[in-house]
């Protein structure tokens, strides 16, 4: 069975209302997607989806850990994500994305499958810079060993004297 087809939801048969479901997010979902920066993580992802005569309202909660690389001592660690979503899909002619969170479909289509738009949820939970969460005291939860190594290397620097005289000058 493939794995992503838990993802796909068939809505032409639910009744106008409001429609719960669960999934949990493991390492298969990431590795599903060939481009994945996100290699593992345990995601449980609520959907309240509201079916209405011509448009479905889906409103996300997710919330877990992924496993993400530090950027400062490239140590490994779980980064806790939560987040909501509201993603609307409309019913029209033709399939098309009217905006970042609305989507047209053809009136004729019976599934939809959320497992691109939940990748593209989580993939933008990543913070463009990955650093260790400090611990109860503000210290640094980076690797000791790459932090020392890191504060040799940048001692070593020599100065540029190109920069020291630019400091001088005064632009006022």
């Amino acid at each position: 069975m493939d794995y992503l087809k838990q993802f796909v939801i068939p809505f032409v048969g639910l009744s106008v209302g409001n429609h719960q479901f669960d999934f949990e997010i493991d390492d298969k979902f990431f590795a599903s997607f060939e481009y994945s920066e996100i290699k593992q993580g345990r995601i449980s992802v609520g959907l309240d989806l509201e079916r209405q005569e011509r448009m479905l309202v889906l409103n996300f909660l997710l919330s877990g850990t992924i496993r993400v690389t530090c950027d400062r001592c490239l140590g490994e660690f779980d980064l806790p994500v939560k987040s909501a979503e509201e993603y609307f899909i409309k019913f029209g002619p033709e399939h098309k994305e009217e905006d970042d969170n609305v989507l047209i479909i053809a009136e004729n289509e019976t599934h939809i499958d959320l497992a691109p738009l939940l990748f593209e949820y989580l993939s933008l939970l990543v913070p463009y810079r990955v650093i260790h969460p400090d611990d109860e005291k503000g210290k640094s939860l980076c690797d000791p060993d790459a932090l020392k190594r890191l504060e040799q290397l940048s001692a070593h620097k020599e100065k540029d004297l190109r920069w020291d005289a630019l400091k001088n000058l005064n632009l006022e």
